[in-house]
């Protein structure tokens, strides 16, 4: 299957000078063409934006709900598209389709319904002499930066809370998947979407994103990437005054204590590590065992990985799918090697797959004795390597949670003493900490601390990074 795109701008889907040429990692064959925007379709699409922001700011919560249920009853209309098309542009295993395609079809309906939570407010005046009133209004153009991992995920984590709050949206997806996203344009063209509201282009390079990031018509930026690419962002975007929401990755911790649920704790920590081959942001990268169970969790883990099926096969029940691509491969290769010549044991995986001839696929790998000298250890890798690393007391357990320069997103921490676990979740700086269990959904608040970014996606949190309060004072007679 091969497909064929264009940008959806202005109302209308459209070509550009260059294509983005599309390739399915757990194959490596070509899936896909999608028109490429230059600089003449990238201010077209800010203009169109601009244009768009009078009428769609103003439109009652009625009719932007409309809108948003119309695009969401599209959306499940077309799921097995929308859903072939992620397991084609990134080779993700079919099963975990399902989970992008429901975070789309779900963040429309819940933003649709939490707009109409968001009243006006009053500040009652000490003196008695003025009333005074808080109105909150959309903040102005967004523009959202995708990352490639979860491409209707990431893209529902934009477009519900920008249509809800009344601000139309640019949306750029990742050159790597921008196949769905497009597709999501199609819909957005078929329902008859007001133009400007929501558009939907992809650049091939620098220029063309940097000049959406420097024109002064964009009120806020959001991105669901790197802390570096977050700086390039921030630094390119100082042209104006500008609001930001970005969700940046991060090294997350992971504490097993003596007393753990241990066959609990291996499973969350290999689902969560091996689905998606890893290239997840909440991924557990660094798991912190007590040294008198560790033994017990590493055959655990050990057993998960190796049972855990990889390839690429739309009937069979895969774990684990490919690399996003050669380099994304070199890099985890290289992150494990250089482990096991610093002293890691590679207990399992540690290569390709057996069977997997073709595809950028790295077999679950579970690593042995990881020390902080390791670069496996010090960086979010982004791939299916757990790292286990002992701890004999927990005097210095914080500090060493703590310590990278990967920013806080979510810690991991299992242990049958409540007391213990309200007491690590305190002190571990980190956006978000799952205890004794993992749980994401749109209404739950995502986001990290430091250099794992600012604002959050899901949640009525997500809409407070779109909407600006306005005092309205008024004297007494």
């Amino acid at each position: 299957m091969t497909y064929h795109k264009k940008m959806y701008i202005a109302g209308e889907l459209v070509g550009g000078a260059a294509e983005i040429t599309v390739e399915n990692p757990a194959t490596e064959q070509v899936v896909g063409h999608v028109a490429a925007a230059g600089l003449p379709e990238a201010q077209r699409a800010l203009d169109a934006a601009a244009a768009a922001f009078p009428y769609w700011s103003r439109a009652s919560i009625k009719e932007r709900q409309d809108w948003m249920f119309k695009l969401r009853d599209a959306v499940i209309a077309n799921e097995t598209y929308l859903r072939d098309c992620l397991h084609h542009e990134m080779g993700k295993p079919w099963s975990s389709t399902q989970e992008d395609f429901d975070s789309l079809k779900n963040a429309l309906a819940f933003y649709a319904e939490e707009i109409a939570r968001v009243h006006d407010t009053s500040i009652a005046d000490r003196a008695g002499t003025h009333t005074h009133r808080l109105v909150h209004e959309p903040a102005g153009v967004a523009l959202a930066f995708l990352a490639w991992n979860f491409p209707l995920l990431n893209l529902a984590f934009k477009i519900g809370p920008a249509m809800a709050a009344g601000c139309p949206i640019i949306i750029r997806p990742s050159e790597m998947t921008p196949i769905s996203a497009y597709a999501v344009g199609e819909l957005c063209h078929q329902i008859g979407l007001p133009a400007g509201v929501v558009q939907i282009l992809c650049t091939d390079g620098y220029d063309v994103a940097d000049a959406l990031t420097a024109s002064t018509i964009p009120a806020m930026i959001t991105l669901i990437g790197s802390a570096k690419t977050a700086r390039h962002i921030m630094a390119t975007g100082a042209t104006s005054i500008k609001r930001y929401s970005m969700e940046l990755g991060g090294n997350a911790p992971v504490l097993v204590f003596s007393d753990a649920d241990l066959d609990l704790a291996a499973d969350i920590v290999c689902n969560v590590k091996f689905s998606n081959a890893g290239q997840i942001c909440v991924s557990p990268n660094r798991v912190f065992v007590a040294s008198d169970v560790y033994d017990a969790f590493r055959d655990k883990v050990v057993a998960r990985a190796k049972s855990a099926k990889v390839g690429f096969d739309k009937t069979a029940d895969i774990v684990t799918g490919p690399l996003i691509d050669k380099r994304a491969w070199t890099r985890i290769k290289g992150l494990i090697d250089s482990a096991a010549r610093d002293g890691a044991k590679v207990l399992a995986g540690g290569d390709r797959p057996k069977g997997c001839d073709t595809g950028h696929f790295i077999a679950p790998t579970v690593l042995g004795d990881v020390t902080p000298e390791m670069d496996v250890y010090t960086h979010e890798t982004f791939g299916p390597i757990v790292s286990l690393v002992r701890f004999d007391s927990e005097a210095d357990l914080v500090a060493r949670a703590n310590d990278g320069d990967d920013g806080g997103l979510t810690a991991y921490i299992f242990t049958a003493d409540l007391h213990k676990a309200e007491k690590y979740a305190a002190a571990l700086r980190y956006g978000e900490i799952q205890i004794n269990g993992v749980k994401y959904d749109i209404d739950l608040p995502h986001g990290g601390i430091g250099q794992s970014g600012i604002g959050h996606d899901c949640s009525y949190l997500a809409l407070n990074d779109y909407l600006v309060t306005k005092r309205i004072t008024r004297a007494l007679s």
